[in-house]
């Protein structure tokens, strides 16, 4: 799964790899949690904007926006059939970008946090999907999931499951809503190429989402309490 990411890059340098024409200024983030508003990339009217969405997808459909909480991933293999994210999958798709990830391995009763990242820390984009949930005419909100396949050998030590890291060869692709290949679109929800990724033992107050600084990935030598 992916439960905690940072996204602390430089405006400037998010917007001309994303091809981003303008966004608002960011405030660097070290611990992105579940249910806050994070930055994602969309494309609307043939344009790639920067947009802050609700961690946690509800579907159009549902009843209560409460489900968001138990939506914030969704398995790359069962993603274009399961009818909380099918329809988004066909024409709402996002990138979500991150300049790294956290995991936690179990070491006997401790559970060591850990950050992934590129080796040469450049900032990257997850797959993701959005939508948005009517509350009545006037007022709706805006939410997205991030999509996860099978780990690689960088991670699966760490845990079974990855975030979907696409290249930028692929962004056009995922963001275009009309662009409607299914096996195509399927066929980048693979693991990412272990040898350009790194992961680090890191500070568990990353444990904690009230703590949301650069401590939080803090590489460590020793297991911390």
């Amino acid at each position: 799964m992916c439960g905690r990411f940072t996204l602390h890059s430089r405006l400037n340098l998010l917007l001309q790899q994303f091809a981003i024409e303008a966004a608002p200024e960011l405030t660097p983030r070290y611990n992105i949690a579940p249910t806050q508003e994070v930055p994602v990339i969309r494309k609307t009217n043939a344009t790639r904007e920067l947009v802050p969405l609700k961690w946690g997808l509800v579907p159009f459909w549902a009843e209560d926006p409460k489900i968001g909480s138990r939506m914030i991933n969704a398995r790359g293999e069962t993603v274009a059939s399961k009818p909380s994210f099918r329809n988004a999958f066909k024409s709402r798709r996002c990138l979500v970008p991150a300049n790294g990830y956290f995991e936690w391995q179990r070491r006997g009763s401790h559970k060591q946090p850990f950050y992934i990242r590129m080796e040469d820390e450049r900032p990257f984009a997850m797959a993701g999907l959005w939508e948005k949930w009517h509350i009545d005419q006037a007022d709706s909100i805006e939410t997205f999931t991030i999509i996860t396949t099978e780990s690689n050998s960088v991670t699966h030590d760490i845990h079974d499951r990855m975030p979907v890291i696409l290249s930028p060869e692929a962004y056009e692709a995922w963001l275009d809503p009309e662009f409607a290949g299914k096996e195509a679109l399927e066929s980048l929800l693979r693991p990412y190429d272990s040898d350009e990724m790194v992961a680090e033992p890191v500070s568990t107050l990353v444990n904690s989402p009230r703590n949301d600084d650069a401590e939080c990935i803090r590489i460590v030598t020793a297991p911390e309490d």
